[in-house]
Formats: structure tokens, C-alpha cells, sequence
């Protein structure tokens, strides 16, 4: 019987510590590290030969929307494997796969058949179960949305919580910690967590350090400004943070031409927290382009009530002028908005296109071609905004603090994950973070690019012995020729792989061999305190 599964043989090895490579064997056995250092051959069942290779471990995406593709198609993470990517950070921006009941059940169902997804379920312990039962490609790790506590108590009101309400949203949070939830996550630019204030989430983060039983509980956010009113939304965070132990800030950005400037005044903000001893940390994907809802656009009282109320208001002509007036008073730039896809097959035509160009087609203004596909689309649309300072994403990850995140879903080239023009980033965020930001620019190390993709998230999200290519730890390894290391996704075409991910294991199996899928389905769903 051999000593090890596999030994992976003279590869560059950058353990993720941030410290530097050092030429060695690792090698493998029961899904995790037995050793690093030189090892014979002849005692493994498989060796991987990595010389001229970098070796380190997989990386751990901290910023993934993944909790609906990965249960549509388990199979679906094409994009994020040939990344390198072993672990996503799932359930942000408030939006998680449970808890899921009442109003938020009924918001999500167009999503769920969508996809094909037959179960229903309202806990995040059910939800957890049945992802775990499909089989994963990849582990998985989620936090619980506030947008989904909120919604499945009280719907989508804009009004405070009664005290029996914030108790049941508590509850809610609480048993999501229990069946393994890692921690809480708001979206406060998005139904229903933009009706909510301060006080509300200070609560419910202090509710969750409680049930945690840890002083790092965690509270990642994405703002409720990243633009006109950053500064405040970043102190709003930093408050919330400091009641739940840790702040992580999200796709952190200077929204908008005329806030660029505010980066060094963003940064001073959270310098000072940390100064304050505030466990606080960012993530960013290498892009100048962001991507949500085509409807963020519109005020934010138009989506109360949800779906079919925001719907109907855009139907309403007096309501409709209503929200034109309030959309004027911005400067948008509408060549800009790109579409990204929508559910209206008539439509299909729109993706990749910019809403000036549908505009032009359509011979409407961009502010009623606005309304026009989200009324058609049933406000489910998707979009991609050219919105960012390229200089202001290298200062962002110059720091100690900030890591990588894709902000997308886990999608591959076929099924139901395969639609639309979504941003490049589900096929191009760790390729292009390593190749442009670090081999060719520069910015900093390789060594400590690696430690930002790998032992700080795991750190940061508590994943425990992950993140380190260190005997004992769990075997994510992955094996890359940097000369082939590049995104090869864009704009245009978003739907193609990254290059130079040659092998990649996950709990100690391949899943890339020779730069092709095995078809191995070793993931797991990374609890917390597991």
C-alpha cells in the first residue's frame, strides 16, 4: 500500500503564508496535507509533476453569489475551477439561500424555476442539506442575508420592525449560525435591507456575536452608498461592525466619476477603525466595471412591497413620472449601462448592448428604454456598469487588507448557468488579479498576491485549516504554468476559460488533471467551527 494518494514533485511552492517559494515536493493522502518536502516518488499512487510550476493553495473566493447555480448544476463551476478557485464565500450582498419564507420565498420563486430547481425549502439547514446531498465540485461556504431574514418575517415594507419582528429575524439568524452559516451579510442598496437602519442591524450583529459565541463574528456588507454618500455609508458599516467583531466591506469602490476622488478619505476611514482595533477588511474583483440589477437605478422606495408592486408602479403613469423626476436629478451616463440578460426571450437581442445603442434600435429615450426592458423583464434584469477609476482598484489592493473577490456566480459553458452576457469576471477574477496586477504590474509580490487569494480569506472567514499549503491542512492545491496564467474572458464574449490552472485538487482529489475536468465532485459545505 502506498505511503501517499498523491505527491505533487518539485513545484515552486508558495504556501500562502505571504513568505517566499521554495522548490519542494507536497504530498497528499485522505484529502489532506501529510508532508511538505522532498518525497519519493515511488511512494505515491499518482504523481504530479509541477516543475517549472507554481504551486499554492486553492484559492478562496471571498465575494460569490453561487447559492442557486451550484444547486441548479452542481457540476456548474467551470468558470471558478479553472481560476484556481477551491472555495467561494457565498450568500452576500444580504442574499443567501436560506433562510427562505413567506415573502421572500415568493420574491425568489421566478429565480428557482428558472433554474430547474425543484425543492423548496425555508431554512438555511435545509437549504445547507440539500446543496450537500446534489454533491459539490467545489466547497462551499455561505453566509446568512439580512435581506432574506428580513423578508422571510416581514416582506418587503419599508418601515422599522416591531420587537417581535427583529426577535423572529434573531431566531432566524441564530438557527442559520447553528446549521453552519459563518456569518451575517446585509445589501443595503437592495429590497428589503435598504428599509432598514442602524439600529436594526446593530442588533441582529450583536445577536449573531451572541449565538456565535465569538468575538470575531462577522458582518460583511455591501454599503448602502458606494458612491455620493461612501464616507457616511463606510461609518454607518464600521459601527455595525464593531457591534458584530469584524467588518468585512464588499466589493469595495468609488461609484461614479464624481467620487473618485473620496479613495483616499474611503481608505483613511477604515485605516482608522483598524487603528481603533477593528478586525476590518475588504474584497475587490480586478474590474472597472460593476454588476447588478438594472433596476438599482430606480429610488429606492419604488421596490417596496417587492416584485409585482414594483412592477406595477412602472406601469402607473403618474408613479412613472414620479420616479423619471427622481432618476434625472443624476447624472447617468446611459452609454455606460450595458445589459446583461433578461428573462424576456424577445429581448435576448439587448445583451451585450449598452442602453443608448437599445435606445437608438428602439427610437425611445434611454430613460423610457430603461423602463421599457424592465417592465418587459419583469424587473428581473441584470446589468453591467462602467462606473470605476482604474488607479483607485491599485491603490485598493496595494493594502494588507483587501483581498479578491469575483462577485459572481459559479457558471459554466453549458446549462442552465450558461445564459446571457454577464460580467468577466465568473470566468477572469484570479487570472487577471495574479497576471496583470502582479506579473505585470507589479503591484506587489507573487507571494504576498497569494496570501491575499488564500490564508486571509480563510482567516478572515474562518475557514480553519484552509488557506495554507501546511502539514495537516485540507489538500485545495492548485498547480499553475505562469507562463499560460491569463484571463481570456471580456465583455463581448464572457463565456471563456482562464488559462494556466494545470491541476487543482480539492479535499485532496483532482478535479483538474492536465488542464481538463475529472468530473469529481469532492466539495463540501465548509460550516462554521467544522
Amino acid at each position: 500500500m502506498k505511503k501517499f494518494d498523491i505527491i505533487i514533485s518539485g513545484g515552486t511552492v508558495f504556501d500562502g503564508s505571504g513568505g517566499p517559494p521554495v522548490e519542494t515536493d507536497v504530498s497528499v493522502s485522505g484529502g489532506r496535507i501529510l508532508s511538505v518536502g522532498r518525497a519519493r516518488r515511488e511512494d505515491a499512487a499518482s504523481v504530479i509533476d509541477a516543475k517549472g510550476f507554481y504551486v499554492s493553495p486553492g484559492f478562496i473566493d471571498t465575494h460569490s453569489h453561487s447559492d442557486f447555480t451550484l444547486l441548479a448544476d452542481p457540476m456548474a463551476a467551470e468558470g471558478k475551477l479553472f481560476q484556481g478557485v477551491t472555495s467561494e464565500i457565498n450568500g452576500n450582498c444580504g442574499l443567501s439561500g436560506g433562510p427562505i419564507a413567506g415573502s421572500a420565498r415568493q420574491q425568489r420563486e421566478s429565480d428557482l424555476v428558472e433554474y430547474g430547481i425543484t425543492e423548496r425549502w425555508e431554512s438555511m439547514g435545509q437549504y445547507l442539506d440539500i446543496l450537500e446531498k446534489r454533491g459539490l465540485i467545489m466547497n462551499f461556504a455561505t453566509l446568512a442575508g439580512h435581506g432574506n431574514l428580513r423578508a422571510s418575517v416581514m416582506g418587503y415594507d419599508n418601515r422599522e420592525p416591531s420587537h417581535e419582528e427583529l426577535n423572529a429575524m434573531a431566531a432566524h439568524l441564530e438557527e442559520s449560525l447553528r446549521a453552519g452559516a459563518i456569518g451575517l451579510s446585509t445589501g443595503l442598496i437592495y429590497p428589503p435591507g435598504a428599509y432598514s437602519r442602524t439600529e436594526e442591524l446593530v442588533k441582529l450583529a450583536q445577536a449573531g456575536r451572541r449565538a456565535s459565541n465569538s468575538e470575531n463574528f462577522i458582518y460583511a456588507t455591501h454599503m448602502r452608498s458606494e458612491g455620493d454618500e461612501l464616507i457616511e455609508a463606510l461609518r454607518e458599516a464600521i459601527t455595525i461592525g464593531r457591534a458584530a467583531g469584524r467588518l468585512q466591506v464588499s466589493h469595495m469602490k468609488t461609484a461614479g466619476r464624481r467620487n473618485w476622488g473620496k479613495i483616499s478619505e474611503a481608505i483613511g476611514t477604515i485605516e482608522e477603525a483598524r487603528a481603533s482595533g477593528l478586525k476590518a477588511s475588504a474584497d475587490r474583483y480586478p474590474y472597472t466595471a460593476a454588476s447588478t440589477d438594472l433596476d438599482t437605478i430606480l429610488p429606492v422606495w419604488a421596490y417596496e412591497g417587492g416584485a409585482l408592486a414594483e412592477l406595477a408602479r412602472l406601469k402607473d403613469p403618474v408613479t412613472l413620472e414620479k420616479i423619471s423626476g427622481e432618476i434625472q436629478k443624476d447624472s447617468l451616463y446611459w452609454e455606460s449601462v450595458y445589459v446583461a440578460s433578461t428573462p424576456n426571450q424577445a429581448d435576448k437581442w439587448m445583451e451585450g448592448k449598452n442602453l443608448d445603442g437599445i435606445a437608438l434600435v428602439l427610437g425611445k429615450p434611454p430613460l423610457e428604454t430603461l423602463f421599457h426592458i424592465l417592465v418587459r423583464g419583469e424587473v428581473r434584469v441584470q446589468a453591467i456598469f462602467h462606473s470605476m477609476k482604474e488607479d483607485n482598484l491599485r491603490s485598493l489592493y496595494r493594502l494588507p487588507w483587501v483581498m479578491v473577490g469575483s462577485d459572481s456566480s459559479a457558471r459554466s459553458l453549458s446549462g442552465p448557468s450558461a445564459k446571457g452576457k454577464p460580467h468577466p469576471r465568473s470566468f477572469g477574477t484570479f487570472p487577471r488579479f495574479l497576471k496583470r496586477y502582479t506579473i505585470e504590474e507589479k503591484l506587489m509580490s507573487m507571494e504576498e498576491a497569494i496570501r491575499k487569494i488564500t490564508s486571509l480569506p480563510a482567516d478572515t472567514f474562518g475557514l480553519s485549516g484552509r488557506g495554507m499549503i501546511k502539514e495537516g491542512f485540507a489538500a485545495d492545491i492548485a498547480v499553475m504554468d505562469p507562463g499560460r496564467l491569463a484571463d481570456t474572458a471580456t465583455f463581448e464574449e464572457p463565456f471563456l476559460k482562464a488559462q494556466g490552472v494545470e491541476h487543482l485538487l480539492v479535499n485532496g482529489e483532482a478535479v483538474i488533471t492536465g488542464g481538463m475536468l475529472t468530473g469529481r465532485r469532492p466539495g463540501r459545505i465548509l460550516r462554521k467551527g467544522k
